[in-house]
């Protein structure tokens, strides 16, 4: 086995465990004004454990040569403004005497 099929798999771990963990926070968070179900502990080792899933996905996409993958929303604006050029304004501009 190569080491790619190695990383792939760690991956899929990685992506299943957090999955898991955020339908656990899910399913558990109580209704503003109620008792939370976890304790305070708990809550703090989840985070603890979010961070360190968030560290290896990092490790390994930076392994791998993958850029950093940042999660972008569709309706996020585009950081790129593309700008039509045509013969007709480039005609309106006038060079600098």
């Amino acid at each position: 086995m190569t080491g790619d099929n190695e990383t792939s798999m760690e991956q899929r771990v990685m992506r299943v465990m957090r999955k898991v963990l955020a339908s656990v926070v899910k399913d558990t968070t109580p209704q503003p004004g109620m008792h939370h179900a976890l304790s305070q502990q708990t809550i703090e080792d989840i985070k603890a454990c979010f961070a360190l899933i968030s560290a290896r996905e990092m490790e390994l996409a930076k392994e791998a040569g993958i850029a950093e993958e940042r999660p972008h929303f569709s309706d996020d604006p585009n950081k790129a403004k593309v700008v039509p050029i045509t013969r007709s304004s480039l005609k309106s501009i006038k060079p600098k005497e």
